[in-house]
Parts: structure tokens; sequence; C-alpha cells
């Protein structure tokens, strides 16, 4: 494997992760985050995530590997544009039903992943307008890092496309780690069914598809849900005490 290749992988595989824990923890021990802050977070996740782009696709150009090899093209229309649309369906109702099954676990709520969801997460126009920005942006950029190089290059360094598919999926669970071990192992299974979309169609558009449907659905509905829930398990008690009372 080339050595900058291997360079771009360890960070991945141990940077990242590091960095994004540190951040969330530091999140969660806030109260609160103020309309200021959760605006330069979407903005340094931007940058971010373009410039890990923009340095990958300058490594592999020198490389010689086409933008088309990393599945930035459309080999198939007719099942490519089939994939998606089934893909991304299934992701939204997956994410309907996750965030429903949220809201009617009180006990769930206080966790640190919804907590984290409401300190990140838009609350006017112009934060969602932002946010639908870093979606856009998480979508394709995390997509080429991880189905595009990180698949490419386990599969070219391994001679194996299953062993591309469980190292990138891993790389991509291992930046969610801040999600704890629920979100590794969901994360790792959205990333091998990604990777193997990715894989069979040649193409990076289902998966970033899906990719905006699902984290943009969590990031518009999850919150104004995650609320109502924790006003109703607060007020709950006071109404039973109330006609125990009684």
């Amino acid at each position: 494997m080339p050595w900058d290749f291997a360079l771009i992988l360890i960070v991945l595989g141990a940077a990242v992760p590091i960095l994004g824990r540190r951040r969330v923890r530091h999140l969660i021990a806030m109260p609160d985050t103020t309309k200021t802050e959760r605006l330069s977070l979407y903005a340094s996740t931007l940058a971010f995530q373009w410039l890990a782009a923009g340095v990958i696709l300058w490594r592999t150009s020198i490389r010689g590997i086409k933008p088309a090899e990393l599945g930035l093209a459309i080999f198939n229309p007719e099942l490519t544009i089939t994939i998606t649309v089934v893909i991304s369906l299934l992701l939204l109702a997956n994410q309907l039903l996750s965030i429903r099954k949220l809201a009617s676990q009180p006990s769930e709520l206080q966790a640190s992943v919804p907590q984290l969801a409401l300190k990140l997460f838009p609350r006017d126009n112009v934060e969602r307008l932002a946010f639908f920005a870093l979606v856009a942006t998480v979508s394709i950029c995390e997509e080429l890092i991880y189905r595009g190089f990180a698949l490419r290059a386990f599969e070219d360094w391994s001679h194996s496309t299953l062993v591309g598919i469980f190292c990138s999926s891993l790389l991509f669970a291992l930046a969610h780690i801040y999600q704890g071990r629920r979100g590794l192992i969901s994360t790792f299974t959205v990333g091998v069914l990604f990777a193997g979309i990715r894989t069979w169609t040649g193409s990076l558009i289902p998966p970033i598809a899906a990719h905006f449907v699902a984290d943009l659905t969590v990031g518009l509905l999850a919150p104004a849900r995650i609320r109502r829930a924790l006003a109703s398990s607060v007020v709950a008690p006071e109404v039973v005490g109330a006609s125990d009372a009684r």
C-alpha cells in the first residue's frame, strides 16, 4: 500500500475517533449550546470534511486513480436509480421508526446520544439551512472517504472485496465510536450495507442519497420528538401523584 494511503487510513482509524470522542465529551458536559456554538460546529465540520475529501482526491489522482474508480460515476443508470430509491426509502422508514421508538422510551431519553442530539441539531430556520448544507457535505464526503477511498485502498491491498468492505466499514464505525457500543454496531452494519451497494452498483450515488436522507430526517425530526417526550415524562409523575392524593 502506498505510504500516503496508509497515512490517511491511520488518521481515519486513530485521530478521527479520538478527536471526535473528545469533542463529544466536551459537548455532553455543557449544559446547553448557543446558536453561535452550533453554527461554529457546523462550519468546522464542513471545513474538515471538504479538506479530507480534497486531500483524498489529490493523492488518488497522483496515484493515477480516476474519480470514476472511486465511485464518482454512474455505470448502470437503471440499477443505480432503482437502488438509490429503494435504499433511501428503507433508511427513511428505519429512521422514522427509530425516532418513534426512542420517544416512547423515557428512560432512553437521558442517554448521551439523545442529549447530544438536543445540543447539536438546529432550532430555527437559519440553523436548519446550515444543517442542510452540513448533511449534504457529510453525505458526499464521508461516502467518498469510506466507500470510495478506504474501500478501494483496502481492496487493492488485500486483493479481496470482502476485506475491503469489512475494513472500510470498521473505519466508518470507529469514526462514530462516541455513540457507544450500540452506535458502533449500527454504524458498522450501515457501513457494510453501503459498501456492498457501492461494490454492486459501482457508484457512490445510492449510499450518498441514503446517507443524506437518514441524517436529514433525524436532524429535523428527532429534537422536537425528544423534547415532547421529555416534557411528557416530567408531567406524567405529577399527574399520577395528584390522582393518588385524591
